[in-house]
């Protein structure tokens, strides 16, 4: 059995990450999104293990001190989320590939944690399209607008420590591109370990 790929995608908000990670899901049976810890309290809809692993504050600091995750952040100084490291391991020595969609800190802490992952940076065309995106979604003032366009530049300063980087100035082509990525890397030598043994052991007729 193939082990899974850990794919970690980054970028500013409203470039088009979720966008583009929903459409590699909806795309690929053997690809899956991350199920992150947090220590903030279920809400009426959501599912332990589908949703999130709900934990309490004394647990979450359990699995941080016995380094069970790969990355954890504290969310406006009230909640912490992360990433736990068994529920990612399991899933991709079950053959699934697992999508990580994690901020430029998150994801250098998941690289150096596991240094198989994947890491792609989103990017905007420019800086304008990225205001007009931000406009367009109409859910922020123009203060934090242009907090976030402040933060874009601080981010986009990460790109060369990412694997890859791929302009978002069209959907398909930006999940066609990732697509051609995975599927170089099912090509590398560890990905398929167990195809010499195989070959090797097979009887000719």
């Amino acid at each position: 059995m193939k082990k899974g790929i850990l794919l970690v995608l980054s970028g500013p908000s409203g470039v088009g990450k979720g966008t583009i990670g929903a459409e590699l899901l909806r795309n690929h049976d053997d690809l899956c999104f991350s199920v992150s810890a947090t220590t903030r309290a279920i809400r009426d809809g959501e599912t332990e293990g589908v949703n999130y692993f709900y934990k309490s504050a004394e647990e979450f600091n359990r699995m941080v001190e016995n380094d069970e995750f790969l990355e954890y952040m504290c969310v406006f100084g009230k909640n912490y989320y992360g990433t736990p490291r068994a529920y990612v391991e399991s899933k991709l020595n079950s053959g699934t590939s697992v999508l990580l969609d994690i901020d430029v800190k998150g994801a250098m802490k998941v690289k150096e944690n596991m240094p198989e992952a994947i890491t792609i940076f989103i990017a905007p065309p420019s800086l304008k399209v990225l205001r007009d995106r931000l406009i367009g979604r109409a859910t922020e003032t123009p203060e934090a607008i242009e907090r976030r366009l402040a933060e874009c530049k601080t981010e986009i300063g990460y790109i060369p420590k990412y694997d890859y980087v791929i302009v978002n100035d069209d959907l398909m082509t930006a999940v066609k591109t990732i697509e051609s990525i995975l599927i170089s890397i099912r090509c590398r030598p560890e990905y398929n370990a167990g195809l010499a043994k195989a070959l090797i052991g097979e009887e000719l007729e």
